[in-house]
């Protein structure tokens, strides 16, 4: 824009050039009336100097503006710049925001797992005589234990959130609202801050599954069969879960994995003082090369001091049972085929140790655990149980499954040839596992009353054989079969009920089965 300012030499100018023309004509009225005097006066003069002033001001100001409205409008088109230049993207699926400089993000999670099962047992006969039994004490079940239900549930239905903010600090935050056997009301699963600045380490709080074994560091949309080992379930129950309110300090680098966490009540229960838990675990790959990696590792579970359950009243305090129990590996049926029944404890330990191999479309995983149960107020000797499992995978396909060393597990083959019509084929992935829970303790033989301090939980071993198809990197159908088989005898007295409900002491109360189940999981 064309500046309207008069510079000094035009002004000066100006004013020669009016003095110059008024003077003629103040000579030629000089000369015709020399007593009157006509011209430009002083006063005249400053007043058009003035308004010559006056009109550079305005200029100035009017030039101001301009500047003002100039930078102004810089600063919205780099807004706007900065605007268009946040990312959005649709990695396998997940929409993902964010900035351009990366410091925050914002993920949509999703998981849908739709569970089907058909049991093959041996049809149910009258209570009195068939005595295939639940749970300890629940009537329900031992109905139900002698013909479990075939159906259909939705094992996860999960929405949620997850990303970083100012660079540091990582959050997530994702509700359930699936279940075991039925679906439920909406739950937190994960709700947590985490600060990750001072790397390797992380610090974690809030609701979050605590990591509590080698099974456990598979997340829940890559695990090899329906469901975790029994024995890595019923551990993972201690002071783990989804959903488990708890602290954590986490690390890892590319051969180790480290975590140890304080954790309290899951967010779906609520005692009258909550429990305290402690998980800890430690993982390392002594070899690994570009096909191949050995994973060893150990895991310590601990119950310090379990939820009460009533008013802290001296001397003798709040009950504190502890109950170990646990279903088969599926959940379309909520029963429990062994359980050790209420423990009045002070606490438990439980611990673990971890192997694993892998060689290109080879993978082979196994665990040990020892839980010891500490008796509270008593001269009864403290129980121990225990239980392992071993399982391995191979791709058909040839693709191999990721080691993933923040978590120290292994998770699915990467779906590089996606099923398409006359294209190409997924991924193709045969499974096999076997697994036993042994929750008995000085159980004794069959058809024996038993000993002082005795617990009849039973001893579960599972067979399983499952086929994975992965058509591309969000979906998921698994077939599983398993071979069950319960060994567990009758306490006698009422453990199960009055009456019929309890078979007599040293009865069979476990049995054998055959389980059919498929999966259909859409996870992003």
């Amino acid at each position: 824009m064309p500046s309207a300012r008069l510079p000094a030499h035009i002004r000066s100018l100006s004013l020669a050039l009016l003095l110059a023309s008024a003077a003629p004509a103040a000579f030629a009225q000089q000369a015709t009336a020399p007593t009157q005097t006509v011209g430009i006066s002083q006063e005249q003069l400053l007043a058009l100097v003035g308004r010559l002033d006056a009109l550079e001001k305005r200029n100035d100001d009017l030039e101001a503006q301009l500047a003002a409205l100039k930078t102004s409008q810089a600063s919205g088109e780099q807004a706007v710049k900065k605007l268009s230049a946040t990312t959005v993207s649709m990695s396998n699926g997940r929409p993902t925001f964010a900035s351009s400089d990366g410091r925050f993000s914002a993920s949509l999670r999703g998981v849908l797992q739709l569970d089907a099962a058909r049991f093959d047992q041996r049809s149910a006969g009258p209570v009195a005589t068939d005595f295939r039994r639940g749970s300890f004490g629940d009537a329900a079940e031992a109905e139900r234990a002698r013909d479990l239900a075939d159906g259909a549930n939705f094992r996860r239905a999960r929405i949620g959130v997850e990303g970083k903010a100012w660079g540091d600090w990582n959050y997530n935050i994702l509700f359930d609202f699936g279940g075991s056997g039925i679906e439920e009301a909406g739950k937190i699963s994960s709700a947590y801050l985490e600060y990750a600045g001072l790397k390797p380490l992380r610090f974690r709080v809030g609701a979050f599954p605590p990591n509590t074994g080698f099974d456990d560091g598979t997340g829940v949309n890559n695990l090899l069969f329906l469901e975790r080992p029994a024995v890595a379930e019923l551990v993972r129950g201690l002071a783990g879960a989804d959903g488990r309110v708890g602290a954590a300090v986490l690390g890892n680098g590319d051969r180790w994995s480290a975590q140890l966490v304080v954790s309290g009540n899951l967010v779906t229960n609520q005692t009258y003082d909550e429990q305290t838990g402690l998980v800890g675990r430690l993982t390392y790959l002594p070899y690994k090369s570009k096909d191949s990696l050995v994973h060893v590792g150990g895991n310590l579970n601990m119950i310090i001091s379990p939820a009460a359950t009533t008013v802290d009243v001296a001397p003798a305090g709040a009950t504190t049972p502890v109950r170990l129990r646990e279903r088969p590996e599926v959940r379309v049926d909520v029963t429990r085929l062994v359980d050790t029944g209420s423990i009045d404890a002070d606490g438990v330990t439980s611990m673990g140790l971890e192997l694993g191999f892998q060689h290109k479309a080879l993978t082979v995983q196994a665990e040990n655990f020892w839980i010891d149960v500490e008796r509270r107020n008593s001269l009864l000797a403290d129980p121990s149980f225990g239980g392992w499992y071993i399982q391995g995978a191979w791709t058909l396909t040839g693709e191999a499954r990721r080691y993933n060393t923040a978590t120290g597990g292994f998770d699915p083959p990467r779906v590089d040839n996606p099923f398409s019509r006359g294209k190409g084929l997924g991924v193709w992935e045969i499974a096999a596992r076997f697994s036993e829970l042994d929750l008995n303790y000085r159980a004794g033989a069959g058809g024996t009353a038993p000993v002082a301090g005795a617990v009849r939980g039973g001893e579960q071993q599972i067979f399983s054989l499952g086929l994975n198809w992965y058509p591309n990197n969000n979906v998921r159908f698994l077939a599983d079969y398993q071979r069950v088989e319960v060994d567990r005898l009758s306490p006698g007295g009422t453990a199960f009920g009055a009456g019929a409900l309890t078979p007599p002491a040293g009865a069979q109360v476990g049995q054998d089965l055959n389980i059919w189940s498929i999966r259909t999981q859409y996870a992003f």
